[in-house]
């Protein structure tokens, strides 16, 4: 049997259909929010005390949280600003990368019809010495997922 070593996972990238994809505006340092439970519902069984039935009910994808450091001029946040302060909600899809040593995608996320739900910068503090970061929470319907 070949040896086998998991990928690491500070090597991705995230791509946003609109947005060039070399541009500073999908490089991000954190991605979080790609995972998917089953909501339940819990019936009694009747006349039999000792048991709880459990049925499915749907799938629930949580939020999906983008961190990088502040960008000036950026194409998401003003899209983000249309979405929040204008009210002029158009839902993007947006695929999360992850790369092998070549660059290339070993497994492809596609979020379908995502809009944001919240923004917001860190902590401005003069006593620290640390990078000013931009968080973004968008909420998506589902995924779907490519493997190589």
């Amino acid at each position: 049997m070949a040896n086998y070593y998991p990928p690491v996972s500070f090597h991705f990238k995230v791509e946003v259909p609109g947005l060039a994809p070399g541009s500073l505006d999908v490089r991000f340092t954190e991605v979080s929010g790609l995972s998917v439970d089953m909501e339940t519902e819990e019936v009694v069984e009747g006349g039999e005390n000792r048991f709880v039935q459990k049925y499915p009910i749907r799938a629930r994808y949580p939020e999906l949280v983008l961190k990088r450091g502040l960008l000036l001029n950026s194409e998401i946040v003003t899209w983000i600003r249309e979405c929040i302060e204008d009210f002029k909600i158009t839902p993007r899809n947006i695929d999360i990368m992850l790369l092998n040593d070549e660059h290339q995608p070993l497994v492809t996320w596609h979020l379908v019809k995502a809009f944001p739900t919240k923004w917001a910068v860190s902590d401005l503090n003069a006593a620290s010495n640390t990078v000013a970061i931009e968080t973004m929470h968008l909420f998506y319907q589902y995924f779907t997922v490519d493997r190589a």
